[in-house]
């Protein structure tokens, strides 16, 4: 019983790791290099994100522009 389980195991797993294989051809690579599949193709969501980071660390900025270490406004 433990033997079966541990092949079926071993099967699945496999199949897994085979799946996430996938090979991107030239020309399928201009897809990824879109604007709005950049990371900060919202402004709205990273708005919200640097609020949220402000309230929890006392910091503003940092996304464009290089500043102090206190975090004092």
């Amino acid at each position: 019983m433990r033997q079966h389980f541990l092949n079926r195991l071993i099967t699945a797993m496999a199949l897994m790791l085979l799946t996430g294989c996938a090979a991107v051809q030239p020309w399928e690579k201009g897809e990824f290099a879109r604007e709005d599949m950049q990371l900060g193709a919202e402004a709205l969501d990273l708005a919200l994100d640097d609020h949220v980071y402000f309230s929890k660390e006392g910091a503003s900025g940092g996304r464009s522009f290089s500043g102090g270490g206190c975090g004092c406004n």
